[in-house]
């Protein structure tokens, strides 16, 4: 090696030495744990965005309120942490909401990059996890169970990922996805929202998506439940579209759930639209899903029950056998929607398997 190439080396290792010196240290995030007993919220609120909030196994009994962007809320796995209702559920608006987990942001200000994993959320009288006015939510690794309405549920979120959960015996919807719960709107924009990978049993509905457009339900298992899929549209302009229901597992959704004020009684449903528009309904296995129910079959679409039509919807490439009265119904007679490639037996009106 010649002089002049030793030289530079020199020079360029004093330059990075020096820069290095010179330059901020990077930012450290925190892991803030939290044993059984003591508090969740004094933890997240004291993190800062970047940093993991990590519970150890055991039972903890709170409600968790989460403002904070980038934070991580994190347990040991599902089956070794557990959040419980607390005693004094009138502290903090989560607990006072009566749910276990909330992420909140608004629609100026979203409330960016929340993770939350690998822990249980059992018997709030309303939801596990509420979120609202968020962007980029993760949900990953959660079992929410006998929850008194939604095992874990959004709205006016974007960009969402619920992923890997578990859904049993809540009093509703396992997965409840909406552009609002609390008024009458529009479909809202999800921003290509995933849904993927979840079990939902034994709850009135496995997944429910509520008058929004793109957004994605795939490579779920549904079973046990009264409905195992739920698109709902009924909205005006602009419709609930670009919503795609690929690569399910759904079967035996036959639990009996009562008539509401604004739905008949359900049981036996796989996949039922009302009021959609462009949703793609491909490569699900739907099997053994039998009732009674207006809303009963393999995959049905029906009117919307404000009377909003359905519009391009496409049923495609999907197994459907055993299920009753029919694999496949068209009950929105006034619009004509595609069926092709289906592998079923019975159709309604016939002719579309």
């Amino acid at each position: 090696m010649t002089t002049r190439h030793l030289t530079c080396l020199t020079c360029a290792g004093v330059v990075l030495a020096s820069g290095m010196a010179a330059a901020p240290s990077a930012a450290h995030h925190i892991v803030h744990r939290v044993q059984p007993g003591a508090s969740i919220q004094k933890a997240v609120d004291a993190a800062k965005p970047g940093d993991t909030v990590l519970l150890s196994p055991g039972t903890h009994q709170e409600s968790v309120d989460i403002t904070t962007p980038d934070v991580t809320l994190r347990g040991s796995g599902a089956d070794r942490t557990v959040l419980v209702p607390g005693t004094d559920t009138g502290r903090g608006t989560c607990a006072g909401a009566g749910h276990g987990i909330c992420v909140t942001g608004t629609d100026k200000a979203p409330l960016e990059d929340v993770t939350v994993s690998s822990l249980t959320l059992r018997g709030f009288t309303r939801n596990g996890l509420w979120a609202t006015g968020t962007d980029r939510l993760r949900v990953q690794g959660v079992t929410a169970e006998k929850n008194g309405r939604w095992g874990i549920a959004e709205q006016r979120s974007v960009r969402s990922v619920l992923s890997h959960n578990v859904l049993e015996a809540n009093g509703d919807a396992g997965l409840f996805v909406s552009n609002t719960a609390g008024a009458e709107e529009d479909a809202r924009d999800a921003r290509m929202t995933v849904i993927r990978h979840n079990r939902m049993a034994g709850n009135r509905v496995g997944v429910t998506v509520r008058r929004l457009r793109n957004l994605t339900v795939s490579h779920n298992e549904a079973t046990g439940n009264c409905v195992a899929v739920f698109v709902v549209g009924d909205g005006s302009g602009p419709a609930a579209d670009g919503l795609r229901v690929p690569h399910n597992h759904l079967y035996a959704n036959n639990k009996h759930c009562a008539a509401t004020p604004r739905l008949p009684f359900l049981q036996g449903t796989g996949i039922v639209l009302t009021g959609a528009e462009d949703t793609l309904v491909a490569h699900n296995r739907v099997e053994n899903n039998r009732g009674t129910s207006p809303l009963s079959g393999g995959v049905v679409i029906r009117t919307g029950f404000v009377g909003a039509a359905h519009k391009r919807n496409t049923v495609r490439d999907n197994l459907v056998t055993g299920n009753g009265p029919a694999d496949l119904a068209d009950r929105d007679t006034a619009t004509p929607h595609t069926f092709a490639g289906n592998t079923c037996t019975l159709s309604e009106p016939a002719g579309l398997c």
